[in-house]
């Protein structure tokens, strides 16, 4: 399995339904986490976007796995960008 670095830049004016559906968003991280293919995340650029970072196969499956996050379904991220990253020190153990 590959280590995929994940951003996501939330759609404009979309801080009032980030709020709304927060919980969902965190509660489908936390199933990723516990499963073991979500290795690190958080916010960035002072709650402007998040960075994830998740094993998986391919961009596309990671993608497609995304794609169910509720953030995505509502509309709420704005731009994903998925690449891989080649950990050279330090690791995720």
């Amino acid at each position: 399995m590959a280590t995929y670095a994940v951003t996501y830049t939330y759609a404009q004016d979309s801080d009032t339904e980030r709020d709304t559906h927060r919980p969902a968003h965190k509660d489908f991280l936390a199933g990723l986490y516990e499963s073991g293919r979500l290795r690190v995340s958080g916010p960035i650029d002072g709650g402007a976007g998040a960075l994830l970072v998740l094993e998986g196969g391919s961009p596309e499956e990671i993608a497609g796995v995304l794609d169910a996050d509720p953030f995505r379904v509502e509309g709420l991220i704005g731009d994903r960008t998925i690449r891989e990253w080649s950990i050279f020190f330090g690791g995720l153990a």
